[in-house]
């Protein structure tokens, strides 16, 4: 007898109190769906598992892709001790307890495999008690994640353990699980006999954004719909209309504070960036119908307007803040469209990043070189001992000069011929471009006549 507590094999197959998808969840590889990269014949996981010589995993992806179900076959092949933890039902002085009970079984011969879901929840401290016994090998470790592990599991955890990504599961897929649950009579719904058409199972599987559980849960209330409905305990349809009521409103996977978060909000502004409208809705339109905060979402837009768009088209800036205003004035779901008409006109705008590229050599410089004092022709001089200083001396005033342009320093010496602002072609900024090239030749031609003629100087406080 064990230290510890055993696994159930997947209790009473015939259970119908359990859900649909817990009752057809694979026992063996060879029942597993999807992730042919991983447990495909020949692949590492698969290579590991049938070994039954894993080392400590984490199993990363979203929701329903398999990441406890593959936990939970090397459950039943392995001749390990396995011991399941959930991270939100569990606190440090289950995980010492077991910790212990796991040191002293490796010194009787035994391993111990432990098993944690939503690894992500357990804070830093938690996460440390593993890692002695990790070190020492008293447990192998797997831990299941829908968070990037990168930002969520404590680096010294991480650099031991072998993570392995799960994606979602294609339309396909989905719809092979459809199919074997309704022929299923063991453990699925096969004894009802329902009747449902391969686009009706195609509707459920492109609803369910790759995600086998959700899938299973739509087929089971649509099943139970069919029954209902129709008055048979065998043979019922389940219809289209019949899912859409299952389904009722579709549920978007998203998380705030995750990964998912950044994601979405990424492939907005790139698609703005890219020029591309339609791409830029569709990824607005995910954020908002997932319940994202609209004034993130109008805040981010706004960064997009200075960013990548800047001078090329002064009006971008305005859209935007009239959008954020719209947003918080009417707000939602009225306000969504103006935030659709913002990414509109961003997507259409020339595009310039000349700015975001000039303040960025600014911060480096302001970073890199020595903070020099403001040359004395560029200080005010509002006592009579700052005049004597100096202060104000040579300051040229532009609007008393001819071409309004003085040939006159305003950096600081060590970065005296520094340029940062490289308009584009692109919009507005062609014309700005000119401009400068304009100031250029008369701040040049200023300089050339400065030998012969002496410009009139004027020391203003302004």
């Amino acid at each position: 007898m064990g230290l510890f507590p055993t696994i159930p094999d997947a209790a009473n197959p015939g259970d119908r109190t359990r859900p649909l998808a817990d009752r057809m969840r694979p026992r063996t590889l060879d029942e597993f769906v999807g992730q042919e990269h991983l447990v495909g014949p020949g692949k590492p996981l698969r290579t590991q598992i049938e070994r039954d010589d894993i080392g400590s995993l984490i199993f990363w992806g979203p929701p329903g892709t398999g990441k406890t179900t593959l936990a939970q076959i090397i459950a039943r092949l392995t001749k390990a001790e396995f011991v399941e933890f959930s991270a939100v039902l569990t606190g440090i002085k289950e995980i010492k307890q077991v910790m212990a009970d796991a040191e002293r079984a490796r010194q009787y011969g035994t391993r111990t495999i432990v098993f944690i879901d939503e690894i992500h929840r357990f804070n830093k401290a938690q996460q440390d008690a593993f890692l002695p016994h990790v070190e020492k090998g008293n447990i192998r470790l797997i831990g299941a994640t829908t968070e990037n592990p990168s930002f969520e599991i404590i680096s010294a955890l991480l650099s031991r353990s072998r993570v392995y990504v799960l994606k979602p599961l294609t339309e396909e897929q989905i719809v092979e699980l459809l199919q074997r649950a309704l022929s299923d009579e063991e453990r699925g719904l096969g004894a009802m006999k329902l009747r449902a058409s391969d686009d009706v199972l195609k509707k459920i599987a492109a609803y369910s954004s790759g995600d086998a559980r959700s899938a299973y849960n739509v087929l089971e209330v649509a099943a139970s719909l069919a029954r209902g409905r129709d008055n048979k305990e065998v043979g019922a349809e389940i219809s289209d209309d019949l899912v859409q009521d299952a389904l009722q409103k579709r549920v978007l996977r998203y998380d705030k504070a995750g990964e998912e978060h950044y994601n979405l909000i990424s492939a907005l502004h790139k698609s703005v960036r890219n020029s591309d409208p339609d791409a830029a809705l569709y990824w607005l339109g995910r954020m908002l119908e997932a319940g994202e905060d609209p004034l993130y979402i109008a805040r981010r837009v706004v960064r997009m307007a200075v960013e990548d768009i800047g001078l090329a088209d002064p009006n971008a800036l305005s859209q935007c803040m009239a959008a954020r205003d719209a947003v918080d004035f009417l707000g939602m779901p009225e306000g969504n469209l103006a935030l659709a008409q913002a990414v509109v006109y961003l997507s259409a705008a020339p595009k310039s990043n000349a700015l975001y590229t000039a303040y960025g050599e600014i911060l480096g410089d302001v970073e890199r070189t020595a903070a020099e004092p403001v040359p004395l022709h560029l200080r005010n001089a509002p006592t009579g001992l700052m005049k004597g200083l100096g202060y104000g001396q040579g300051y040229q005033y532009a609007h008393d000069l001819e071409d309004k342009v003085a040939d006159m320093q305003c950096l600081p010496d060590n970065l005296r011929d520094r340029v940062y602002y490289r308009p584009t072609s692109e919009g507005l900024e062609k014309r700005i471009g000119e401009r400068l090239e304009e100031i250029k030749r008369r701040r040049s031609r200023r300089g050339n006549s400065r030998g012969t003629s002496s410009p009139r100087k004027t020391e203003s406080g302004a």
